[in-house]
């Protein structure tokens, strides 16, 4: 054998001993670690600023203080109705969606309309509630032309019908997406055993029904207990308010430190022990390991009055849906003028919140790809083989975190602890874009991660045999793959921040006022015409954003899968 000839070697064992770069890595952890010391700070400066110096004395007057207690009963209150009106409506609805519309167009549609209530604001939400169901509404004049008085929408009633609009398309949607991962054999076995009505509902449907509906309530009432611009309008005086509404108002009208600071661990405490309670109800809602054949073979053997039931609860809740969407576009239709577009509050309104939405969106996207291009770095590492490491699942975990810290608990934080400085005012841009960023961050994450992991399981080896690193991997490899997940995340991130109030309304002030704070504050002076049309052309731009992210993502799933 010809020594001066040596065997070719595998990609592994030419770079077994190779050192990885170890700058991604840092710069993951760097920005995992931003929107913790966000909320870590914005908790120290509460407890710096706690009046008396001790936090011990303010909790001492949790037990005595009854406004304290009612408002966090009514937050619990209204959230758990919500959550419970939200998916007991939601499960008929997607069990008519799959067995009426197992496909088609008509299921697309409806699909569609049902994403619209989570691409829109709450506060432009609000006036199409208030449009269709306010005391000058078309349903309660219809009403009280044929002599039936509905309760006023403003109270516990509103906020409900605000948040079934919001939620019941939400659940709906994900208990579908459950129903829909039921392998056609389990439809093709109930058929050859003779399955039919509830003896099929109960032995196929309703396992994957019972475990989707509790993740879905759990997220719901999670919603509902952070909820801000819903409760700040319909709430309707003081029996109506969360602890967030009464965080806000401590701090903006009140000045009072002490219960700020007590409403806000209160906040904190309230939504640790929900995320432990959806944690502890979460489960795969996956029907069983099957191969997935015969998918389509379903037998839709129903009799009338069951296809009738179905036809009329899907009726119902596409006219509940689409009824406030109908009358924003047709409220705001009518009240867009030319000079309204002109006017100089308004052009200043858009202009800054574009800017916030912009940086926020941008810092949002950067942070996501770093953490993520982190990840895929530590599982080119272990050759895309066995188990994650501890710091390749912490780079994609820890930035959900900031989801258990409500955004307004954050910005209350930092309002206080620059105020001792008398910096609210200056650092309020900073602070609005960091807090969106980082509660946009999560979902960006979400939707660039599975892209770049893709991209490096496929293209590593190959790239680093060839020797390209650094910018010209960035320029030729990863940004043409990651490109539509990216934009999409992007605009999904300014969309999220464009809708933003609760942290705006906090920090903002007379030189700083975007679009919601504009549209709240017309509402608050009875301009209904120019909220009308202030609500209408936020709705077109987040609506816009929100739709454009949904067709990215698929455009880029659709690129993966071919």
């Amino acid at each position: 054998m010809d020594r001066s000839v040596q065997p070719l070697t595998t990609w592994p064992q030419r770079h077994q001993g190779m050192r990885r770069p170890h700058a991604l890595v840092i710069a993951g952890t760097v920005a995992a670690g931003l929107p913790l010391l966000l909320a870590v700070f914005a908790i120290a400066g509460l407890l710096v600023q706690a009046p008396g110096g001790s936090l011990t004395e303010a909790l001492g007057a949790l037990s005595s203080d009854a406004y304290l207690w009612r408002v966090a009963r009514f937050t619990v209150l209204q959230a758990g109705l919500s959550a419970i009106i939200s998916v007991a409506l939601a499960v008929p609805v997607a069990l008519a969606l799959s067995g009426l519309l197992a496909d088609g167009v008509t299921r697309r549609w409806l699909l569609v309309l049902f994403a619209v209530p989570l691409a829109l604001p709450q506060i432009v939400t609000v006036i199409g509630i208030t449009a269709v169901w306010g005391e000058q509404g078309a349903i309660t004049q219809t009403a009280s032309a044929i002599g039936v008085d509905l309760p006023s929408i403003y109270g516990l009633t509103g906020i409900l019908m605000a948040h079934v609009f919001f939620n019941m398309p939400l659940a709906a949607r994900l208990i579908l997406g459950a129903l829909d991962t039921v392998p056609g054999e389990y439809h093709r076995l109930a058929d050859q055993l003779g399955l039919s009505g509830f003896s099929r509902f109960r032995i196929v449907t309703l396992p994957v029904i019972r475990r989707s509906a509790g993740e879905a309530l759990a997220l719901v009432f999670m919603l509902c207990v952070t909820s801000f611009a819903v409760v700040l309008t319909l709430g309707g005086g003081p029996r109506a308010t969360t602890l967030e509404v009464a965080l806000y108002q401590a701090l903006a009208f009140d000045f009072d430190l002490a219960r700020a600071v007590l409403l806000t661990f209160v906040q904190l405490g309230l939504t640790l022990m929900v995320v432990a309670a959806i944690g502890l109800s979460g489960g795969d809602a996956a029907a069983g390991d099957t191969t997935g054949l015969f998918r389509p073979v379903r037998a839709r053997r129903s009799h009338t009055s069951r296809l009738s039931f179905g036809s009329l609860v899907l009726v119902l809740a596409t006219l509940y849906v689409a009824a406030p969407i109908a009358a924003i576009v047709l409220k705001g239709i009518g009240s867009v003028s030319a000079d309204l577009v002109v006017r100089a509050d308004v052009r200043d309104a858009l202009a800054t919140s574009l800017a916030i939405a912009f940086a926020s969106a941008s810092l949002a996207v950067v942070a996501a790809t770093v953490l993520a291009m982190a990840a895929a770095e530590q599982a080119a590492g272990r050759q895309f083989r066995g188990k994650p490491g501890f710091a390749e699942q912490m780079a994609l975990l820890v930035p959900s975190l900031i989801l258990v810290v409500p955004a307004m608990v954050i910005a209350a934080g930092w309002f206080i602890g620059l105020r001792a400085f008398e910096m609210q005012a200056s650092a309020a841009p900073f602070i609005i874009v960091a807090v969106n960023a980082a509660m946009a961050m999560p979902f960006a994450a979400r939707l660039v991660a599975p892209t770049l992991r893709a991209s490096a399981e496929r293209t590593d080896r190959l790239v680093r045999s060839l020797g390209v690193s650094g910018w010209d991997r960035w320029r030729l490899v990863t940004w043409p793959a990651l490109r539509p997940s990216a934009l999409a995340a992007f605009a999904f991130a300014m969309a999220l921040s464009l809708g933003d109030l609760g942290v705006v309304a906090l920090f903002g002030s007379t030189d700083l006022v975007t679009l919601p704070l504009l549209i709240l504050r017309s509402m608050g002076s009875y301009r209904s015409s120019d909220a009308a049309a202030l609500s209408f052309l936020l709705a077109l731009l987040t609506m816009a954003l929100s739709f454009l992210a949904i067709r990215l993502a698929r455009h880029d799933r659709d690129g993966a899968a071919s």
